[in-house]
């Protein structure tokens, strides 16, 4: 069967972000990708400049219609990432809701982006249209830490009050909930990154129960951009093949972040020459030199189950 995904996100000419890092390896795992650019920018906010353009709401709604028109608004997942603008994102509820509509079954994958490490990057009246609205209609949300809390008003100290947070955001709606990246202390050291995850599932004889687990990921020194969006895509992706199975989804999905990250790292340290810290033009996410690992993973990284 055809699984069709309709992503709206950023688009950069150079480099790999929202779309051009989530569109590659999904047609890659077999996926028709429809992209609809929120914005299409020179390449990430990260470089010393950079230039472009946003799409408005009017502007999504537009080429929504046409899509509509030609009756080819017929998906299995929608997937989201980066928004500034509210009506945008008030705009991409009206056509999530309106796909699955058409399509019960749907999947929606949805990236709240808003900060990292207590401070917001996207203007505050966002975090009530997405805590009010889109996590209502998400099927599988994936904040990291300080999202979470914004989402839930709740601070995480504790892996105890980590998996309270992922609780509470079912209750919200979605029935997977991924923590991409947390500030809890690993089991295995402070050379580790914790994500956490917990996915309700509902067995053919109707009773219910929630897998939840504990991933570590080695960290590396350096700063990316797009690791995030790729996160997302491939947790799409492998979702798909392990639908009832979070545990197998993560560890596939670490294992393509952990060797795309090692590849751009290795050839971005080749690049700058001993001793240099890399450019963010060195930086950039090796994703069509990492093909083979975005369709067959090695499996690196082992999920604990809690």
């Amino acid at each position: 069967m055809e699984c069709r995904v309709l992503s709206v996100q950023s688009h950069v000419v150079r480099g790999y972000v929202g779309n051009k890092s989530a569109t590659f390896p999904l047609q890659v795992l077999g996926f028709e990708v429809d992209s609809i650019n929120s914005v299409q920018f020179s390449n990430h906010t990260g470089y010393d400049h950079w230039k472009g353009q946003v799409l408005t709401a009017e502007e999504l709604n537009v080429l929504y219609a046409g899509i509509k028109l030609n009756n080819v608004n017929h998906y299995d997942y929608i997937l989201t990432g980066y928004t500034r603008d509210t009506s945008f994102l008030e705009t991409v509820v009206d056509i999530v809701q309106e796909l699955k509509r058409l399509n019960p079954k749907l999947v929606y994958v949805c990236d709240p982006v808003m900060g990292d490490q207590g401070s917001m990057y996207v203007p505050e009246n966002i975090l009530p249209v997405y805590r009010d609205q889109v996590v209502a209609v998400a099927d599988i949300l994936t904040p990291n830490q300080f999202e979470a809390e914004l989402l839930t008003g709740r601070k995480i100290s504790t892996e105890k009050d980590a998996l309270e947070v992922m609780e509470l955001l079912h209750q919200m709606g979605p029935d997977t909930v991924v923590l991409t990246s947390t500030d809890l202390t690993s089991p295995r050291g402070d050379q580790f990154l914790v994500a956490l995850g917990s996915q309700r599932i509902v067995r053919p004889d109707g009773t219910k129960s929630t897998q939840k687990i504990r991933i570590e990921m080695p960290k590396v020194d350096a700063v990316f951009v797009g690791t995030g969006d790729l996160f997302t895509a491939m947790l799409l992706a492998w979702s798909h093949h392990h639908p009832n199975d979070l545990k197998a989804a993560c560890e596939k999905t670490v294992s393509v972040l952990h060797h795309v990250i090692k590849r751009t790292i290795t050839y971005a340290n080749e690049m700058a020459g001993l001793g240099k810290r890399p450019s963010p033009a060195q930086l950039e996410l090796r994703m069509v030199q990492s093909k083979k690992d975005i369709e067959d993973p090695d499996i690196v990284v082992e999920a604990t189950i809690l």
